[in-house]
């Protein structure tokens, strides 16, 4: 059987997701869970995590200019109308079925491409600003600890003048290490929010349209 929509396999189903495809969100969704789970208290496991996202995000975002059809960006970016209108349908199980992303699952990638990219960066720059640490370490002045020995010894020496000029650029250091931290907090968190939207958006289209999205995504097959 020959279908416009994927590859020929057989009358009952058709190739849609290439390996990579699924390779790639299979990986970033346990390397994303595995990441915001250990935060502080792996940081290594936390930090390589996080490497693994930030590889495959830029991965699968040159595999959707390079890659197979239903890879491709082009094949599931929609207008603001028409994903605001295919969810309307799909919340009233009218949604019309794609064999490829439907537009809101091609919204939700985008989304989450995007999302993850950004965290990954400031979660770089943090771990550059707080261990001098990862490869953005060398562009990145280091906070320095309060109460350091430098500081001791300004103490110690009654330099006023010094002190305070010290004082003020270590508050100013300390205080960029809290807003990366603040700001890697938000972006993960948000991250979980949407996640959780698309987790729930499979399960309510694979109701809808009456197949397992989550097998497909498995096997990169689906039925014609």
């Amino acid at each position: 059987m020959s279908d416009s929509h994927g590859t020929q396999t057989s009358a009952t189903s058709i190739k849609v997701w290439d390996i990579f495809v699924r390779l790639a969100h299979w990986v970033v969704a346990t390397a994303f869970f595995i990441a915001y789970f250990t935060e502080d208290d792996v940081l290594t496991l936390h930090v390589w995590a996080g490497y693994t996202i930030g590889v495959f995000v830029i991965l699968r975002i040159i595999w959707g200019f390079v890659g197979p059809r239903h890879a491709r960006f082009a094949d599931f970016l929609y207008g603001p109308f028409t994903i605001w209108k295919y969810l309307l349908a799909l919340m009233t199980f009218k949604a019309k079925r794609h064999i490829g992303h439907s537009p809101a699952g091609g919204a939700m990638a985008i989304v989450l491409l995007i999302g993850l990219a950004a965290t990954v960066g400031v979660g770089l720059e943090l771990y550059a600003t707080e261990k001098n640490a990862g490869p953005l370490a060398s562009f990145t002045q280091v906070a320095a600890p309060m109460g350091d020995a430098n500081t001791q010894v300004i103490l110690q020496d009654h330099d006023d003048d010094y002190e305070q000029e010290e004082g003020r650029h270590g508050d100013h250091e300390s205080g960029a290490g809290r807003f990366w931290k603040e700001l890697h907090e938000l972006l993960a968190n948000a991250m979980l929010f949407f996640v959780i939207l698309h987790i729930g958006g499979v399960i309510l289209a694979s109701i809808v349209h009456r197949e397992n999205l989550t097998k497909a995504m498995i096997t990169g097959y689906k039925r014609p």
